[in-house]
């Protein structure tokens, strides 16, 4: 049986490696690591990268283990999910890790301006009925922008055929710059030229790949000029919506 979920909030109250700010404490007070990330909390100047709705935190210790000169952050708001990689984080010693529990919708408030040089989105939920609520959507683009450095790199992995789809029309859209892009990593160039893409697997991924399903890839830069757009185009729907959950609605395509 798994540790309980009071047993793991306990663990992450005491666990030195996990940042906490209650909503009502943003709103009165700010967050107090806001633009001191490096000097109070990491001390040392390397490059920040955060994972976004990092889960059970899998990608994030795996890029600190492979890369110890930069300093990575997971981002989610379900403690007791981030309880797996909190705790091996601390159990192996890594200095360049951080977990921050918090809605992404708050993240811009987290970070200041040029504080993070990378974003990694690893198997987000398509949300392919709530174009805003898309982590690749134009309106996380711009809170992205407010702490991301002037053409920072976001990473993309999912399962979704609908996400990928959606996030290359964005960014082709918006004329962002993609550096890269497949529809199947692991029978791709790329499996063999960056090890964190394959070596690391988070746990959702693990379970589509047995299913069979191709894992997407995109890598892309976010200049800080240009006005943002959502492209205005059809995509079909995936025909699941979660791993135990197949979508029964009769509608094809979403916006």
């Amino acid at each position: 049986m798994g540790k309980g979920k009071l047993a793991k909030f306990a663990d992450m109250a005491s666990n030195p490696l996990v940042v906490e700010c209650p909503f009502h404490q943003l709103r009165t007070e700010g967050f107090a690591l806001r633009g001191h990330w490096n000097e109070q909390f990491f001390h040392n100047p390397n490059p920040i990268v955060l994972e976004l709705g990092c889960g059970r935190g899998e990608y994030t210790v795996g890029l600190a283990r492979q890369y110890p000169e930069t300093n990575f952050i997971g981002v989610d708001i379900k403690g007791a999910r981030m309880w797996h990689g909190a705790m091996t984080a601390q159990t192996e010693g890594l200095g360049n890790v951080a977990f921050l529990r918090t809605h992404i919708e708050f993240i811009h408030e987290m970070f200041a301006p040029d504080e993070v040089s990378q974003l990694w989105l690893t198997f987000p939920d398509p949300q392919m009925k709530k174009p805003s609520r898309r982590l690749t959507s134009t309106f996380f683009m711009e809170r992205y922008r407010r702490f991301l450095v002037d053409g920072g790199i976001i990473h993309l992995k999912t399962d979704s055929r609908f996400m990928a789809t959606y996030t290359m029309l964005m960014a082709t859209h918006n004329q962002l710059p993609i550096r890269e892009h497949t529809d199947d990593l692991y029978h791709s160039y790329l499996a063999t030229e960056c090890s964190a893409l394959v070596e690391i697997q988070t746990y959702y991924e693990q379970m589509w790949l047995g299913r069979g399903l191709t894992i997407k890839y995109i890598q892309f830069l976010l200049p800080h000029q240009g006005e943002l757009t959502e492209p205005d185009v059809e995509i079909p729907i995936d025909p699941y919506r979660s791993y135990d959950h197949q979508v029964t609605t009769t509608v094809k395509t979403r916006k």
